[in-house]
């Protein structure tokens, strides 16, 4: 084992996390394939070809905090998904022994990774400069993924977290004794936090819960010959509608994005009930979640944006207290 081997360079983490991709396929009977690795930030993705020329996407967990249960229910919820004609997401895929989540020890950091593979996604992902006319279809998309989960059941063994706490399951990095914030800035950001967690409770209270995406972003959604797809689904959980709608929107920079998703949701289904404030307290909850992921993290380059984002943050802060208390 390599003492810290997330503190590591990444060139030696992505080595040695390819070489484990390698010996996890083989529980999928795949044993000579090209394995690249495409994606490593939150968590590890691969690329996966193999010579008969099938593709897939190997994920795995390196810092999510997902357990067994969790991951089954996202597959679970993934292939029920794929069974509505009108929703385009990867298939996942099962081992020889028809597990659709694998795990292993890594030997290098210690850690049993979990991992999981879906069926290969053509196209370009979004990004951050998506047309009007794509957000028109990821408010659809939303729409529909509410509408298919509406009536969905999860097997016994398979759950997920509920959203209606303010980190969403997470270890809390912002008030807890492993806070680095200043007096200061804490006070400020625990202010916002109560109101954050009065708005929450309102829409708990009148809204239906039902699985949500959590995580919709120009990064998570594929663009092929003119169709949306959605993948990603680690960070899903039971929440309320609206908070999937502004985690979407919190990635927008102008109104005419914001009313091109909202009009898309609308084409299928009305949109749920909030006021302008609790919006604007989801928005700044995903940004609260993603400063505490920052503080968390064990990915450097994330690591570095931490100072420049909490500065922010606190603009954003004092400028939602003074909003939504006059």
């Amino acid at each position: 084992m390599i003492d810290n081997f997330f503190e590591q360079d990444v060139e030696i983490q992505t080595d040695s996390l390819t070489m484990f991709a390698r010996e996890i396929l083989k529980k999928y009977g795949i044993n000579d394939a090209e394995v690249v690795c495409i994606n490593f930030e939150f968590n590890a993705t691969f690329s996966v070809s193999t010579h008969s020329g099938q593709k897939f996407a190997l994920r795995l967990n390196i810092n999510s905090t997902r357990v067994l249960s969790n991951i089954l229910a996202e597959t679970q919820w993934v292939r029920e998904l794929a069974r509505i004609p009108s929703i385009n997401v990867p298939a996942p895929i099962a081992t020889l022994d028809d597990q659709f989540v694998v795990s292993a020890l890594h030997d290098e950091s210690g850690q049993m990774i979990y991992g999981v593979m879906y069926s290969w996604l053509e196209g370009e992902e979004i990004g951050d400069e998506p047309t009007l006319a794509q957000l028109h279809a990821v408010g659809r998309a939303i729409a529909q993924l509410h509408q298919g989960s509406s009536n969905f059941t999860l097997t016994d063994r398979a759950e997920l977290p509920t959203f209606n706490d303010f980190f969403w399951g997470t270890e809390d990095f912002l008030f807890s004794s492993k806070s680095r914030l200043s007096a200061s800035d804490r006070l400020l950001i625990e202010q916002a936090r109560d109101l954050i967690r009065q708005f929450t409770d309102e829409l708990y209270a009148s809204s239906p819960v039902l699985i949500i995406h959590a995580d919709f972003h120009g990064w998570n959604l594929m663009w092929n010959e003119g169709q949306l797809y959605i993948f990603d689904f680690d960070d899903c959980g039971f929440g309320v509608e609206a908070q999937d709608i502004a985690v979407a929107l919190y990635y927008l920079d102008t109104p005419e994005q914001d009313a091109a998703l909202l009009d898309g949701y609308r084409s299928i289904r009305p949109l749920p009930v909030y006021s302008e404030n609790a919006m604007k307290a989801l928005l700044l909850q995903r940004r609260l979640l993603l400063l505490n992921y920052l503080y968390e993290t064990k990915n450097a380059e994330h690591k570095e944006m931490l100072p420049a984002y909490l500065e922010k943050t606190i603009e954003r802060v004092s400028t939602f207290l003074t909003d939504v208390t006059q």
